[in-house]
């Protein structure tokens, strides 16, 4: 029986009564399964939700969900960029040209406007860099800068949500927040050492404000709501990533996401 789940024959029967979704999640978070049918990254077009990932002229190429936009091409190893790769925007300019190390930016010159000039270098994973959305709604909009170090955010940096809005400033510690002031909708907050636990009530003891970090990393519930009382996001987090039920309004009241996730993964929304 298992030989036959091993064939081709019949990988191709279970993959085709999976989404294209799921076949991802399967391989990446399920390695027995990816060791029984001797899966290979490479030899199949994935939807992560965010990319698709191919095989072309014996390299991998990522290109956006959203607007089939090259995000990479290069070398991989175990599923990750290793190797000589290049990485751009959204909006197809090349922002890094080098080599990748288990996923990260190892050696190579980072790029930062549209003549392609060359603005930093980064060696062996150390250096001063500059991130970038990459999403389809922000258009390379800027996401972090600051120092690396083994091809993580280590040292002073500031990071930025969406629009450029700034989130924090301050010191990363392998890659987390570590200390510094951190910004949530425009209420500050101060880290030490990687933790943060903040609750406050009204009158009538609702909870309307709630962020924790625990070793630099969002954990638990986070909840705001607006002067009036009115929520405006609630989540639940566990080791920095979603896990449960998002949802968030506008200022104003209305909704504007709903959704649940597992491990930063969407499995349902509504967006308004």
């Amino acid at each position: 029986m298992l030989e036959n789940i091993k064939s081709s024959f019949f990988q191709k029967i279970i993959f085709l009564l999976l989404d294209e979704r799921r076949k991802l999640q399967l391989i990446k978070y399920n390695k027995n399964f990816q060791n029984l049918l001797d899966i290979k990254l490479i030899n199949y077009k994935i939807f992560s939700g965010k990319y698709i990932i191919k095989e072309e002229n014996n390299k991998i190429k990522e290109y956006n969900y959203f607007n089939n936009k090259l995000i990479y091409e290069g070398e991989y190893l175990n599923g990750k960029r290793n190797g000589k790769g290049k990485e751009y925007d959204i909006k197809g300019f090349l922002i890094f040209e080098g080599e990748y190390f288990n996923g990260k930016k190892w050696n190579g010159k980072i790029f930062n406007d549209l003549n392609n000039n060359i603005t930093y270098q980064l060696t062996n994973g150390k250096g001063f860099i500059k991130e970038y959305f990459d999403d389809n709604d922000t258009y390379g909009n800027l996401k972090f800068e600051g120092e690396y170090l083994n091809g993580e955010r280590n040292g002073k940096g500031k990071e930025y949500a969406p629009v450029d809005i700034l989130v924090f400033e301050g010191e990363y510690l392998k890659g987390k927040k570590w200390n510094g002031k951190g910004y949530f909708n425009n209420r500050s907050f101060e880290l030490k050492d990687g933790i943060i636990s903040i609750e406050e009530y009204d009158n009538n003891g609702l909870l309307t404000l709630s962020f924790h970090y625990l070793k630099g990393e969002k954990t638990g519930k986070w909840i705001l709501h607006n002067e009036e009382g009115k929520l405006l996001y609630k989540a639940s987090y566990l080791n920095d990533k979603r896990n449960g039920k998002f949802i968030s309004y506008y200022y104003n009241g209305e909704l504007f996401f709903e959704g649940e996730y597992s491990n930063d993964l969407k499995k349902k929304e509504k967006i308004i």
